[in-house]
């Protein structure tokens, strides 16, 4: 239940991003439009962190990985832009609640190297987050 919360929780923050642009979510149908950038969200989870014994917590640990995918051949300032609004929204120390559960940044985005992806110039931004329970 807790990954849940912490998807829901990333998820509306990217979602609260102005301007906003199409979204396409881990096992929801997408169709992307030509000539339409568009951006991909996927919660990566990697194994809970246990730091004691006995009392039931642990935290959890991951990266929120936004694919920018923006059509090939017009440069790439918007990308590099929208990478950046995203960078700024997720910055190292911010937190995002979700019910009774508030996820954490632990370290400023990382904005990766933009590449040709079919017709679209692909740009990765790796958000790595935790989660005290």
């Amino acid at each position: 239940m807790s990954q849940t919360k912490i998807r829901a929780a990333l998820e509306s923050a990217l979602a609260s991003i102005k301007p906003g642009i199409d979204t396409a979510y881990q096992n929801i149908a997408y169709k992307p439009v030509t000539d339409k950038e568009y951006q991909a969200a996927y919660f990566l989870p990697a194994p809970p962190d246990n730091r004691s014994m006995g009392d039931g917590s642990r935290q959890e640990r991951g990266i929120f990985q936004v694919n920018l995918m923006y059509p090939k051949g017009k440069g790439t300032a918007a990308a590099g832009a929208r990478a950046e609004l995203i960078q700024s929204l997720f910055r190292r120390g911010a937190s995002f609640a979700k019910d009774d559960i508030t996820v954490q940044i632990e370290r400023t985005p990382e904005i990766s190297d933009g590449r040709e992806d079919e017709d679209r110039w692909f740009v990765p931004v790796k958000i790595r987050w935790f989660c005290n329970l």
